[in-house]
């Protein structure tokens, strides 16, 4: 108790200019989120706290802002660190020089492939950066009914993280057919979180079943794609997060609902952001980037991203430049190119990099691919119909469409058919060798020759390979089988080209500039040799296989109907589209 009192008096001192502070940042223009203000001020800091923010003279360290903007560090309020392709520490190093430093982690990818193991990792891999990352603990492991995961984690399961430090409460609910039909495991998930923070996902849920989910004790939504989806859930609510990730792209989307009444419900999340995205575009700065571009001012679009984040989780001394705050802080000119971040009052970042170090990670890999051999007759499918459904895709969006469409058929079976842009898709079961693969069909990848695979396949992340021809997908998988998992691309029975994820098929300990580079080559590749004509061939084949975002997906059991929460036949229905 003597030792805080005295610290307690000490910093009274310091404030009270009666002894010197840490760090004086004079000269700035203090972003100030409370009032939504810009404010000409200096900012005194002494013991990793802001003490004082005004006109002061006193401190070892004097920086002269020269009229730059001085704003709280950034809060990620909803992400996968998995999607970054980095384990928590290349992670920390790759958006502390965009001025994040607070993450909200949901750990679904890794746990879906290793479970318990998988959780550990990400905790333990993310102690002690200068980036608080923070974790909400996986809800559906696996996703769905028609998933084969590597793990499958109960509520007992979750019990073992709850009172972790760094635990903040239940992650995206997105089995929500399952909370309505009160299945019993999701039921015991929902109550062992009780009275914390329950994220929500449920895009187009609407009326009574709306009221019903929220009912349950969740909070927020990440997967609004209008205004009209996000303002009902406002009206009711929510807490609604805008995502600008690197395929989910809902700033622009949802720029309508940020107004005065209700801006203090908005928080800013990337869900998932793609190695080549933050190095070329940026982090959650991106999106205040363009919040500000299209008429939102500086201190509004800051406040989703900090004071509103710290409300929502309960962090009570994060997400303002205040006394008594953390000195987690970001200066810059230019929000795009931020000159200096500050953690606790020391320089972490300066001018796009990252000045700490970091351990290695206590394991070297997570080996998780374990496929059953494949041969010639893998991903044959015979037709057994005139029609088929095809899964039509979306831009810059994770859900789909169902096309209905003749087959081409090639010795009685179907096939890909590149001039209607219809193209073979396999998803091969990789985590228990069971042999079990799912057949299908997706036209808007715009592939013309060759195949690709990756096992980053949301949400069960087994193999998904996409191919004008059987034999260049099967050696695109098992290229992914020699590397423990990644992005091959394959032409003539040939490896044009492999990004290695060896930490459960979807991480590196590799830097995210190098890890950047080589997914930039790998697009390149497949636009180039295999004449993919789509922005992000990767992350949209990854979403194929998600089978809880509406309307037609694919898993290792075959299509799944979204809609309608069930698996559905490859071929049936009437013919009303692309004809043969």
């Amino acid at each position: 108790m003597t030792d805080k009192v005295g610290e307690l008096g000490d910093i009274i001192d310091v404030a009270l200019g009666k002894a010197e502070g840490d760090l004086l940042i004079k000269n700035g223009r203090i972003v100030n989120v409370f009032d939504e203000s810009i404010d000409d001020a200096d900012v005194l800091i002494y013991r990793g706290k802001i003490v004082g923010v005004g006109k002061f003279e006193n401190a070892k360290q004097v920086l002269d802002a020269e009229g730059a903007y001085v704003a709280p560090a950034f809060t990620d309020s909803h992400m996968h660190i998995e999607s970054t392709m980095c384990i928590p520490t290349e992670f920390a190093k790759a958006v502390a020089p965009l001025g994040t430093l607070t993450a909200v982690v949901d750990p679904h990818e890794i746990a879906n492939v290793a479970g318990a193991d998988g959780i550990r990792f990400m905790i333990d891999n993310s102690k002690d950066l200068p980036v608080d990352i923070f974790f909400m603990l996986p809800s559906c492991v696996p996703a769905g009914p028609f998933e084969s995961s590597g793990a499958e984690l109960k509520a007992e399961d979750l019990k073992a993280f709850a009172d972790e430090p760094r635990v903040l409460g239940l992650a995206e609910m997105m089995n929500y057919p399952g909370l309505l039909g009160k299945d019993g495991d999701v039921l015991d998930k929902i109550a062992l979180f009780s009275g914390r923070i329950m994220d929500g996902h449920s895009p187009g849920l609407t009326g009574r079943e709306l009221d019903a989910y929220l009912s349950s004790g969740i909070m927020a939504d990440h997967e609004c794609t209008t205004p009209q989806e996000a303002m009902e859930k406002l009206k009711k609510g929510m807490w609604i997060m805008m995502r600008e990730g690197s395929l989910t792209r809902d700033i622009l989307r949802l720029l309508p609902i940020v107004n005065d009444n209700t801006k203090h419900r908005i928080l800013l999340c990337t869900d998932d952001k793609h190695p080549e995205d933050l190095v070329g575009e940026g982090h959650i700065n991106f999106a205040i980037h363009l919040l500000t571009e299209n008429g939102v001012p500086l201190a509004t679009a800051i406040r989703l991203a900090t004071l509103n984040p710290a409300a929502f989780f309960g962090f009570k001394h994060k997400g303002g430049i205040a006394p008594g705050y953390d000195a987690d802080m970001v200066v810059f000119d230019d929000i795009l190119k931020i000159k200096g971040v500050y953690k606790s009052g020391a320089l972490v970042a300066q001018d796009g990099k990252a000045v700490f170090s970091t351990r290695a990670p206590a394991v070297a890999a997570i080996n998780s691919v374990n496929i059953a051999p494949l041969d010639d007759c893998s991903f044959k499918v015979p037709a057994l119909g005139d029609s088929m459904k095809v899964i039509g895709l979306r831009a810059e969006s994770i859900f789909t469409d169902e096309i209905i469409a003749a087959p081409r058929v090639v010795n009685g079976c179907a096939e890909s058919d590149t001039d209607r842009d219809i193209i073979k898709l396999a998803v091969v079961e990789r985590h228990r060798a069971t042999g079990k693969i799912g057949i299908g069909f997706v036209s808007g990848l715009g592939l013309k020759r060759g195949a690709f695979a990756t096992s980053i396949s949301h949400d069960s992340h087994n193999i998904i390979a996409a191919g004008e021809n059987d034999g260049d997908m099967i050696t695109a998988v098992n290229k992914l089988k020699e590397t423990g998992g990644g992005i091959a691309v394959s032409l003539d029975g040939q490896v044009l080209g492999c990004l290695a994820l060896p930490y459960g098929g979807l991480m590196t300990d590799k830097p995210v500039g190098s890890t950047a580079q080589e997914f930039i080559r790998l697009c390149d590749i497949v636009k180039e040799s295999n004449g993919v004509d789509i922005k992000n061939p990767f992350m949209t084949l990854s979403f194929i296989s998600l089978a809880v975002c509406p309307k037609l997906k694919i898993s290792t059991s075959g299509l799944v109907d979204v809609d309608r929460f069930e698996l559905v036949d490859l071929f049936k229905g009437e013919l009303e589209w692309i004809s043969g």
